[in-house]
């Protein structure tokens, strides 16, 4: 039995939707099964909770193989660059004075103009994490790239739902019985 399997089948019986939405979102998708995979690295990672994060990219490096160093490294890094970002985006969305948004941000973000694999991947793993975040500006800043580097809105849907129930996961890994 895998990693996320062994969580699945450990979550509470509230959580039986989750259990059964965790088991659909990985299976079936019109993400490429790395895109799917890099996803699910990027928002176990921003869920904050270290045995999912550590069951995601245990299935990870074991169903991708050989190009798992990559996916997982980009995942990893997107959620890194969007615990900042997302923090940074949403403050000068939501406090609505024009004047921060005249400021430089002066944040290092090399990272999502050279990621280690595909870029729209990159973009995609961080419009994951920057849902999971709940940064409108981010959301709109990566859904925007990712439609021009090709993918879908099918995909982008899969991607949100897949960060959707990861978060969902790391939640139910966390309730007590009752």
């Amino acid at each position: 039995m895998s990693a996320v399997e062994q969580i699945r089948a450990a979550l509470p019986d509230v959580a039986r939707d989750i259990k059964l939405n965790l088991q659909n979102v990985m299976s079936e998708s019109s993400l490429s099964v790395a895109q799917r995979w890099g996803v699910a690295v990027a928002s176990a990672a921003t869920s904050r909770n270290a045995r999912l994060q550590a069951a995601v990219v245990a299935d990870a490096r074991e169903i991708l193989g050989d190009g798992a160093a990559a996916i997982v490294e980009d995942g990893l890094a997107a959620a890194a660059l969007m615990a900042m970002n997302n923090v940074y985006y949403r403050f000068r969305h939501l406090v609505g004075n024009p004047a921060y948004a005249q400021k430089p941000a002066r944040l290092r973000m090399n990272r999502l103009v050279k990621p280690v694999g595909s870029k729209v991947d990159f973009e995609l793993f961080s419009l994951a994490a920057s849902a999971i975040n709940g940064c409108g500006t981010c959301m709109e800043a990566h859904e925007r790239v990712v439609l021009q580097g090709g993918l879908t809105e099918d995909q982008v849907h899969d991607a949100v739902r897949i960060a959707a129930t990861i978060q969902a996961t790391a939640v139910s890994m966390e309730l007590a019985a009752v």
